[in-house]
C-alpha cells in the first residue's frame, strides 16, 4: 500500500481515539455493550410520544396532530404514534423505557453545533473536546482482548472523537474483509508524521485482521431485519455481535427527521423503519441469547417546535423523549412531560438534562459511579435497570 492508498484509507473514516479503560473494562467483566441509534435531523418528540388526553396539543396542531386512530395508548395520558407498533411487544414485556423533556440549557437549533453538544456532553455554551464516552482514560492499553473499542456503522464520529485509541467506522461486514487484507509494504519512513500513520496502521490492521478472521469462522445470523438503510446497518452489528467481535459500543443512524414540511407522511415513514428494525433486532439478540447484554439508546440533536408551520412541518425546537431499550431495562415512561402551557417562544422547556441519561448509562450500565455527569444524577431515573 503506497502513501497516497494509505492517507486516503485513513481519511475514509478509520480513526483511533482515546481508549475508555473503565467502559472497556465493564465490557470485558460483564460483556455489556451499548448500541446507540441517532435519529438525524432532529426527530419530531410530540408526534412520536403524544400526550393524546391535552386538548392543548390538538390546538397547537390542528393539521399535523395525530389522531387517536394513528396512535396505540400506553397508558398515563400518553400514545405512541402507530408507525411505531412494532415496539408495542418490548413495551409490553417491559423491555423500553420512555424518557420524556430531555434537553438542556440555552439549546441550539444548529443541526452541526447541537449535535456536537449531544455527543460530547456538552451544553448550550459549548461542546467538549472528546465524545461523551471517551473521557475516563489514561493510556492506549485498555483491554487487549478487545477487537476495538467502538464501531459507527454510518461513518458518523462524533460520539467518539479523541485523540489516541481504536475505533472504527465501517459501513459493512464486508468491508472489515476487504481491508483486512491490505499489507502495507514498507513499514518505516523518514518522514515523523507518515511513521505515525504506519504506526497507527499497524494496530488498525491487526484489529482488522482478528475481526475478518471471526467473521469468516462464523455463520451468519439467519434472520431478517426489515427496512431500508437503519436495517442494513443493524444487520451488520448483529453480524458482528454473532460472530463474537468484542467491542462495547456500536453507533448507527436513521436519516431524515429535518420535517420542516409534509411532516405525517415523512415521519410515519421514518418511524415505521426505526420500529420495525429495531424489533427485528431485538428478535435476533434474543435467538443469539445477547438481548440482557445490549442496551439500545436513541438520541437527536434537538426536539422540533411546538407549533406546526405553514407547510405541514415543524421547525427545530428544543426539548424530546428518547427510547431505552433493552432485556435489562425498566420499562415504562421515566421522568415529565414538559408543560404545554408553559411554552417559550412555541418551544417545550426541558424537563431533564440529556447527561443526566449519559450518567445512568455509565453509572449502572458500565459501572462507572465516578463519572464526568455525576453531578446531573437524577432520582427519576433510579431503577432504570433490572440489574
Amino acid at each position: 500500500m503506497d502513501r497516497r492508498t494509505l492517507l486516503k484509507v485513513m481519511l475514509n473514516g478509520i480513526v483511533m481515539p482515546v481508549v475508555p479503560l473503565k467502559i472497556a473494562k465493564a465490557y470485558a467483566d460483564k460483556g455489556r455493550r451499548l448500541l446507540l441509534v441517532e435519529l438525524s435531523g432532529a426527530n419530531d418528540g410530540l408526534n412520536t410520544v403524544v400526550p393524546i388526553t391535552d386538548h392543548r396539543y390538538r390546538e397547537l396542531r390542528p393539521n399535523i396532530g395525530l389522531k387517536p386512530s394513528e396512535v396505540f395508548d400506553i397508558g398515563g395520558g400518553f400514545a405512541l404514534h402507530s408507525a411505531i407498533k412494532s415496539l408495542d411487544h418490548m413495551w409490553q414485556d417491559g423491555e423500553l423505557a420512555i424518557v420524556q423533556g430531555l434537553g438542556y440549557p440555552g439549546a441550539n437549533r444548529s443541526h452541526f453545533k447541537s449535535i456536537a453538544l449531544w455527543e460530547t456532553g456538552g451544553d448550550g455554551n459549548r461542546s467538549r473536546r472528546t465524545g461523551w464516552l471517551t473521557d475516563d482514560i489514561e493510556s492506549m492499553n485498555a483491554s487487549a482482548e478487545l477487537d476495538a473499542h467502538g464501531i459507527s456503522l454510518d461513518g458518523g464520529m462524533g460520539v467518539f472523537v479523541s485523540p489516541g485509541g481504536l475505533w472504527l467506522s465501517m459501513a459493512s461486514a464486508q468491508e472489515f474483509s476487504r481491508l483486512s487484507s491490505q499489507v502495507i509494504k514498507k513499514t518505516t519512513s523518514d518522514n515523523a508524521a507518515l511513521n505515525m500513520l504506519l504506526d497507527r496502521w499497524n494496530t488498525l490492521n491487526s484489529s482488522m485482521e482478528k475481526i475478518s478472521r471471526k467473521l469468516s469462522r462464523k455463520s451468519q445470523i439467519n434472520f431478517r431485519v426489515r427496512g431500508r438503510k437503519l436495517a442494513a446497518q443493524l444487520g451488520t452489528a448483529a453480524q458482528l455481535i454473532h460472530a463474537g467481535i468484542d467491542t462495547p459500543v456500536i453507533k448507527v443512524q436513521l436519516d431524515g427527521f429535518d420535517t420542516h414540511e409534509g411532516q405525517p407522511g415523512r415521519h410515519r415513514r421514518l418511524l415505521r423503519e426505526l420500529g420495525r428494525s429495531l424489533g427485528d433486532f431485538r428478535n435476533g439478540m434474543k435467538r443469539i441469547g445477547q438481548w440482557d447484554n445490549t442496551l439500545i439508546l436513541t438520541y437527536s440533536e434537538f426536539g422540533r417546535r411546538t407549533v406546526e408551520n405553514h407547510t405541514d412541518g415543524t421547525d427545530h425546537g428544543t426539548a424530546a423523549p428518547h427510547f431505552i431499550m433493552g432485556g435489562a431495562v425498566q420499562g415504562g415512561i421515566l421522568g415529565n412531560h414538559p408543560d404545554l402551557g408553559a411554552l417559550v417562544e412555541g418551544d417545550m422547556q426541558f424537563t431533564m438534562d440529556y447527561r443526566a441519561v449519559y450518567e445512568r448509562v455509565l453509572s449502572d450500565w458500565f459501572g462507572i459511579r465516578e463519572n464526568k455527569f455525576a453531578s446531573f444524577r437524577n432520582k427519576n431515573l433510579s431503577g432504570m435497570f433490572k440489574l
